[in-house]
C-alpha cells in the first residue's frame, strides 16, 4: 500500500503563498494521477487540482490562475503552489494518488490533511 505524507500548511494572510508537498512512499508501486482536495467545515470534499503522469493538469475554476501543481516522479512528490491565498481558500488539503502494484491492481490513497488557514 502506498502511504502518503503532506507537509507545508499554515497560517497566511490574504495575498500570501504557501507551497504544498505530499510524497508517496511504499514499495511495488506505479502511481498514475495524484492530485489535491481540500474539505473546509461544513463543506464536502473538493478537487482542488490534479496532474497526471506525463503532467497533464486539470484545476478548478476558483483556483486557476493562482495555483501551480508539479511532481516529481523520481521522488513520487507532488507539489501545489499557491499565491494569491484568499480567506476562501481556508481547509484541510489532502493528498490524493492513482497507483498500479506489479501484479496490476489498481488502488487509490489519500493523505493525512495539512491544514490551510488564510486570514483576511
Amino acid at each position: 500500500q502506498v502511504q502518503l505524507v503532506e507537509s507545508g500548511g499554515g497560517l497566511v494572510q490574504a495575498g500570501g503563498s504557501l507551497r504544498l508537498s505530499c510524497a508517496a512512499s511504499g514499495t511495488d508501486f506505479s502511481i498514475n494521477t495524484m492530485g489535491w482536495y481540500r474539505q473546509a467545515p461544513g463543506n464536502e470534499r473538493e478537487l482542488v487540482a490534479t496532474i497526471s503522469s506525463i503532467g497533464n493538469t486539470n484545476y478548478a475554476d476558483s483556483v486557476k490562475g493562482r495555483f501551480t501543481i508539479s511532481r516529481d516522479n523520481a521522488k513520487n512528490t507532488v507539489y501545489l503552489q499557491m499565491n494569491n491565498l484568499k480567506p476562501e481558500d481556508t481547509a484541510l488539503y489532502y493528498c490524493h494518488a492513482d497507483y498500479i502494484n506489479i501484479w496490476g491492481h489498481k488502488y487509490a490513497s489519500w493523505g493525512q490533511g495539512t491544514q490551510v488557514t488564510v486570514s483576511s
